[in-house]
């Protein structure tokens, strides 16, 4: 007997209710994977950022050093003695002897001037010499006439010593007068070339530092309404000082004694002995400045080095000295208004710190002192170095 296939065979329908029933069936086995998965990731994400972030310090040991505090004050070197040479006679520069750079000793010869002589002065010199050589000629006469009556003895000793006494004066008369008609026309009489005020001379050993004069410049002598004109400036450069300026806020911490550090800017890697040998009294009155006091300081010059008036220098000077005291990096101090605290390790591993009110002392800018409150050799906490993050990423701190 023959069955039909349709009666024995489930149909195409069915066969496809089927297979959708078993594909939902997946995907809810899937979903409820998933959802699963994502509550069990949530729980663990939330419990690692629930832990703590593990942060890593540099540890700074306190120990015991040297500290001081210092300041810098800028300012030049100067010759100790810088005399001006000024000529004693007015008149016009005829010659330059020295130059700037030369090396002269006291009574050289730096320049000679040319006297411009007043036409009255000279008129009255002139007069004065014909009415001198006019004397002379009358008291030659008178001299010659008592002598022949001396001869003849006519006429006493007494007589004749008095006609050659006149007779002589007449002489110097116009040996005096020939003489001032030199000065008022040259400058300089001849018997006394040697001393010549038409001579600039220097006053002093040292160095020619300038000559700011040139031949054919009118000078003129100092005088009670001028100064006079510089014809050249002269100092001994051995003898140099360092001179400054510094802060009224600072000045009060220095002393006459002080020991000075001075740097040229032109001689670059040497460092010069200074002395503080004076401290003004008076603020400087320079215009646009803040309150400033200039300073001094003798420099110990060493051998062999050449040293220029003028140059811009650097002067440190210690204002406060601190010997083996107990310090730490001025970076692990916390200050909170008035009072100051340190993190000092209680434990390495973790590292755990405790907050300690610590009191300072001077600080060098990079040290402080501590006065109390903190013992040689402990360690207190510096900057950051590390964060281990809960996902075990870490972050790296780099400090100067």
């Amino acid at each position: 007997m023959n069955t039909h296939p349709s009666e024995s065979t489930p149909t195409a329908p069915k066969r496809q209710r089927n297979f959708g029933k078993s594909l939902r069936r997946f995907f809810k086995i899937v979903l409820l994977i998933l959802g699963g998965l994502v509550v069990i990731g949530t729980f663990v994400f939330l419990y690692k950022k629930s832990q703590p972030e593990v942060q890593t310090y540099e540890l700074l040991k306190a120990e015991r050093r040297n500290l001081s505090r210092t300041t810098i004050v800028t300012g030049t070197i100067e010759p100790r003695d810088e005399v001006l040479i000024k000529p004693q006679i007015s008149g016009i520069i005829a010659e330059l002897h020295k130059q700037a750079g030369d090396v002269v000793r006291s009574g050289d010869v730096i320049a000679k001037i040319k006297v411009i002589p007043d036409m009255g002065q000279l008129s009255s010199a002139e007069a004065r010499v014909r009415l001198a050589q006019l004397n002379l000629q009358q008291q030659e006469t008178d001299f010659g006439r008592m002598q022949q009556l001396y001869e003849e003895k006519l006429v006493s000793a007494e007589e004749f010593e008095k006609a050659q006494l006149a007779y002589q004066q007449a002489h110097e008369e116009k040996a005096s007068a020939i003489e001032a008609l030199q000065i008022v026309r040259d400058g300089v009489a001849a018997a006394g070339a040697n001393f010549s005020t038409t001579l600039v001379r220097s006053t002093i050993d040292g160095l020619v530092l300038d000559v700011p004069v040139k031949v054919g410049n009118s000078v003129i002598m100092s005088n009670t309404f001028n100064d006079g004109t510089t014809v050249a400036s002269v100092a001994d450069m051995s003898r140099l000082i360092f001179k400054g300026s510094i802060d009224e806020t600072e000045v009060a911490r220095l002393h006459e004694g002080m020991k000075m550090k001075v740097s040229i800017g032109a001689l670059t890697g040497h460092e010069f002995a200074a002395t503080l040998e004076y401290i003004s009294p008076k603020v400087s009155t320079t215009a646009g400045q803040a309150n400033q006091f200039e300073i001094k300081g003798a420099l110990a010059l060493p051998s062999g080095v050449n040293i220029r008036a003028g140059y811009s220098a650097n002067a440190e000077i210690v204002l406060e000295e601190r010997r083996n005291v107990l310090s730490v990096p001025e970076g692990a101090i916390e200050f909170v208004g008035d009072s100051a605290f340190v993190h000092v390790l209680t434990s390495p591993t973790p590292q755990t710190f405790s907050r300690r009110a610590v009191k300072t002392g001077l600080s060098d800018g990079i040290h402080i002192e501590i006065l109390s409150g903190l013992k040689g050799g402990e360690q207190v906490r510096g900057n950051l170095i590390t964060v281990q993050s809960p996902n075990n990423k870490k972050a790296v701190f780099k400090h100067p």
